[in-house]
C-alpha cells in the first residue's frame, strides 16, 4: 500500500512540487517521499493513539478541501510536513506552508475518494488499515462482519456489544504501535526506495 500511496502523492505533486520553483529539482523525489511519509505515518500514529474512529469518520465522509483543512488530523499532517520542508529543504515558512496546505489535503482527498470507489481496487480503507496495523485490522473486520460492520459499531458507539468497541480500538492501536516499533518509527527509508 505504501508504493501505491507514493505513486498517488507523486501524481498530485506535479504543480505543488515538480513545477514549483521553490523546490529545487534535485529534491523533487525527496519532497514527494517526505509527503508520503507524513500521510502514512500520520494515519498510523492516529491509529496507534487509539484514534481509529477519527480516521473511519474522515474516510466515511465526502471530502472537500474546506472540510479537510478544518480536520485536526489533516492540520497536524500539514504542520508536520511544513516543518520538514523548512528544516530539511530550507524552504521559507510561507512557501512551506503554501506547499503543505495544497499537497496534503489534495492527497488525502484523492486517497479518500479512491478508497471509497468500488471500481478502484488499488485503494481501499481495508488495505490502508491493514498496512497501518500490520494486518491486525483484518482480524477485527472479520470479527465485526467486514468493514461495514466495523463502521456500524463505531457509529452506534459500540452499544450492541459493550466493551467490544474498546477491544477493537486496542487491537488496532496495538498493531499500529508494533508497526511503529518495527520500522523504528519511520517509514521514510522504505518510501525513498520507491523514488529510485
Amino acid at each position: 500500500m505504501l508504493k501505491e500511496l507514493f505513486d498517488l502523492v507523486k501524481g498530485q505533486a506535479t504543480d505543488t512540487v515538480i513545477n514549483n520553483p521553490d523546490v529545487p529539482n534535485q529534491y523533487n523525489n525527496d519532497v514527494v517521499a517526505e509527503a508520503t511519509n507524513t500521510v502514512a505515518s500520520g494515519l498510523r500514529n492516529v491509529v496507534a493513539g487509539g484514534g481509529v474512529q477519527n480516521i473511519l469518520s474522515m474516510f466515511g465522509s465526502n471530502p472537500n478541501k474546506k472540510s479537510l483543512l478544518s480536520n485536526p488530523i489533516v492540520s497536524m499532517m500539514m504542520g508536520h510536513f511544513a516543518s520538514k520542508l523548512m528544516n530539511k529543504f530550507r524552504m521559507g515558512p510561507s512557501q512551506a506552508n503554501n506547499l503543505s496546505g495544497n499537497l496534503i489535503p489534495n492527497v488525502l482527498g484523492t486517497l479518500i475518494n479512491k478508497s471509497n470507489d468500488p471500481n478502484d481496487s488499488a485503494f481501499s480503507l481495508d488495505k490502508l488499515l491493514a498496512s497501518i496495523t500490520g494486518g491486525r485490522s483484518n482480524e477485527v473486520t472479520s470479527q465485526a462482519g467486514g468493514l461495514g460492520g466495523l463502521l456500524r459499531q463505531f457509529n452506534s458507539g459500540g452499544q450492541s456489544n459493550g466493551d467490544g468497541l474498546l477491544d477493537i480500538v486496542k487491537t488496532l492501536a496495538g498493531g499500529a504501535q508494533e508497526q511503529q516499533q518495527r520500522n523504528g518509527g519511520s517509514l521514510l527509508d522504505l518510501i525513498k526506495g520507491f523514488a529510485r
